[in-house]
């Protein structure tokens, strides 16, 4: 299984001074949530440690290597990314679209085989969205299309899985569905670190979170020493209410 490393690692975030350096070790097993304001950067961190953006400063190392030297097929055979928006290049299919996913593990003008669309098809029926392999992405609502992404990385089944706001465009039931495959995907040996708005997600879910400030601050930890109220309050500029039930933690505005 891979392990991603930062190394005094400080994102690019135009228009604001050198942030806190990141000293990040995302392990196996790990569920991270990545919490702060709008601006803050957890996209830019995001895209940053899959190798998308340079990062301002520092390095982000994949296993023992520099991410930087690395060719982008070891990489996606490794690390795999769920954007928070997308754009439909092509008119593709739902299971093409979850097959994309098998690139990396095919060589130059391969054909996907048996195994990969079974792969694909057990993605989708985790995501709930088998029934519409044959459909046209862009017909579908925003969450299904979010769950459609979900499946191509799973399709993938890189060790390191970056998602941004994978609940986002979810219904209930979807969101605690997702959030409970990323959960199961981390106990079977993937690391999981994904950014977040609803901190609630985090406290449930996450076994580690970073917080990332507004003015370039961050700390992170295990999720039981980071979301107290006193840093929360900071991070979002908001009183709030911590409430216990059934041993979990629930942050609603004061």
């Amino acid at each position: 299984m891979s392990t991603l490393h930062t190394r005094d690692l400080i994102i690019n975030v135009p228009g604001r001074a050198d942030g806190f350096p990141l000293n990040l070790s995302v392990e196996p097993g790990q569920t991270w949530g990545v919490l702060g304001p709008n601006g803050a950067g957890k996209t830019t961190l995001l895209h940053t440690l899959a190798g998308l953006l340079p990062a301002r400063s520092g390095r982000v190392v994949l296993n023992d290597s520099p991410l930087i030297e690395l060719k982008r097929r070891d990489i996606a055979r490794q690390l795999g990314l769920v954007f928070q928006e997308r754009q439909d290049s092509f008119p593709a299919t739902v299971m093409e679209t979850a097959l994309i996913g098998r690139h990396p593990w095919l060589s130059p003008w391969e054909s996907e085989q048996a195994d990969d669309q079974s792969r694909a098809q057990q993605a989708l029926a985790a995501l709930d969205v088998d029934q519409l392999s044959d459909r046209l992405l862009s017909t579908l609502s925003g969450g299904e299309r979010q769950r459609v992404a979900i499946a191509t990385l799973m399709t993938q089944n890189p060790d390191i899985w970056l998602l941004d706001e994978p609940t986002n465009h979810l219904d209930l039931h979807h969101q605690v569905k997702v959030m409970s495959l990323l959960r199961d995907q981390a106990e079977l040996g993937k690391a999981v670190f994904m950014c977040l708005h609803d901190l609630n997600l985090a406290a449930r879910w996450c076994s580690h979170v970073l917080l990332l400030y507004a003015n370039g601050d961050a700390c992170w930890g295990p999720a039981e020493q980071m979301l107290i109220p006193e840093a929360l309050e900071r991070l979002y500029n908001q009183r709030l209410v911590a409430l216990k039930e059934n041993g979990l933690s629930v942050f609603v505005p004061a």
